[in-house]
């Protein structure tokens, strides 16, 4: 079996040693950035986060991002404390703090904050939000588009928005790490996750589309991450004219694709090799080479339009 690696996989850089982390409105060095024990986030997985990326100076599809995150939060009554200009604002100083400029990835994450005591009840955080920015220089792994991903179906599933709705990028992440160590033992790199009717909807990280006969299908949405990059290569399909669906279909179809890719922002597109051991078309993806030509030109063109823009 060859080793195992995952769509997050980045190039080993030393400069991240050394990098400054912004907690609650403060640079500290990455040993020295804390939260206390007491903190909902840790105790209870409280609190949501956002993925983001630099390129070039700017931060990739902002607003589509920031839109997400602030009904995120509203959703469970989390105050942000901040609006987007704040949260700009923050994340600017983190990346000039650390001279970052572009291949940068941003884990920014806010909780709830340090509770009173050590129980659920939300009343108990009193002293307000806590908000960590982590940045690093990061680039994925060239393996991650040469060799691509190998998927194993898990028994964990992605539930019904009742339960803990998957559009909440929560901190609650253990349904999804579950499906990963399951992955994992089956001797795969990541989890593909089936939604509660038995049809094929994410995997553990990542969205996940697959390539028919020209045709683009994925999910229909219900009870996936609501991804940025889903959401981009769906409208970037749409507007260069390649057949995209959003809709129900199993695995009998998903074994039976051209080819197969997942989406996120670290990795924007990355080849599936296999699922359940059964290869998926072959080294020749020319529907995903399209579409990440595309997403390319897309984040080319935004940084432009940002620059562009007259300065306050």
């Amino acid at each position: 079996m060859t080793d195992t690696h995952t769509t997050h996989d980045a190039l080993e850089d030393p400069r991240n040693a050394d990098i400054k982390i912004y907690v609650n409105g403060k640079l500290v060095h990455r040993d020295d950035a804390k939260v206390s024990v007491y903190d909902s986030g840790f105790m209870l997985g409280d609190g949501m986060w956002e993925g983001l990326r630099l390129y070039d100076g700017q931060w990739a599809f902002f607003e589509e991002h920031m839109d997400r995150f602030f009904n995120s939060c509203k959703a469970v009554s989390l105050d942000v404390g901040m609006d987007e200009a704040g949260i700009l604002e923050a994340l600017n100083t983190t990346a000039k703090a650390n001279g970052m400029t572009t291949d940068v990835h941003c884990r920014m994450m806010l909780t709830r904050g340090t509770k009173v005591k050590p129980f659920q009840h939300p009343s108990l955080s009193r002293s307000g939000p806590t908000l960590v920015i982590i940045l690093e220089h990061s680039k994925p792994v060239n393996s991650l588009q040469s060799a691509g991903i190998r998927l194993a179906t898990v028994p964990q599933v992605r539930g019904l928005p009742t339960s803990q709705d998957a559009k909440y990028n929560s901190h609650s992440k253990l349904n999804c790490v579950i499906a990963c160590l399951q992955a994992e033992q089956a001797g795969a790199d990541e989890g593909l996750m089936l939604d509660p009717h038995g049809f094929v909807n994410t995997t553990n990280a990542c969205n996940f589309f697959i390539v028919r006969r020209g045709e683009v299908w994925t999910s229909t949405g219900d009870y996936c991450m609501n991804g940025v990059t889903r959401q981009k290569v769906i409208d970037l399909c749409r507007a260069d004219g390649i057949p995209i669906f959003e809709k129900n279909y199993s695995l009998y179809e998903a074994y039976g694709a051209d080819e197969a890719f997942l989406t996120g922002t670290f990795g924007a597109q990355t080849p599936v090799a296999s699922i359940d051991g059964k290869p998926i078309g072959t080294t020749d993806r020319p529907i995903m080479t399209r579409i990440q030509a595309l997403y390319k030109q897309a984040i080319a063109d935004y940084v432009a339009a940002c620059e562009a823009q007259p300065k306050s």
